[in-house]
């Protein structure tokens, strides 16, 4: 579970230092708009108050209590299952990146009520309305290491 620890931390570190810089020594929160690398890469200023992509945003206050508690939910489940099935240490890494960026993203929902979002990426004519942030990055990140290197894979036999 050291490996799970390790990777929950630098997940967690790197999204909080991202938005600090960004959001407030940038202070993109008052600003709403950094070109980078235009279109490729642009700091959008979003507090997403509901789940991926805005969905459920317009939701009452208790919405966001209640993702709270999703979250807290989620990677407690994820730990126990990562200590109890998995051995493979990316696949370890990868339960220790979705925890880390979720509560990265929990800590969010507390401290500011929202998510804060500030990622925009476009390409090749097509302009992408939505923002994400480091903690998004490290939970898909995650995922996909789970996905792709769990040691059961569909199909296969147990012993």
């Amino acid at each position: 579970m050291r490996t799970v620890t390790l990777w929950a931390i630098v997940a967690f570190a790197i999204d909080q230092i991202s938005k600090l810089v960004v959001v407030h020594q940038m202070n993109l929160k008052e600003v709403l708009s950094i070109d980078v690398l235009p279109p490729f890469v642009n700091f959008r200023m979003g507090w997403n108050r509901g789940i991926n992509f805005g969905l459920f945003g317009d939701s009452p206050e208790a919405a966001r209590w209640i993702l709270i508690a999703l979250a807290f939910a989620i990677c407690a489940f994820l730990l126990v299952w990562a200590k109890r099935s998995l051995t493979r240490p990316i696949a370890l890494a990868g339960v220790g990146m979705i925890v880390g960026g979720a509560l990265a993203n929990v800590l969010d929902r507390v401290i500011y009520g929202a998510v804060a979002d500030f990622l925009n990426m476009s390409c090749c004519g097509i302009n992408n309305p939505f923002t994400f942030n480091i903690a998004d990055v490290f939970i898909f990140a995650g995922a996909f290491a789970i996905i792709i290197f769990d040691e059961k894979k569909p199909g296969a036999k147990s012993s």
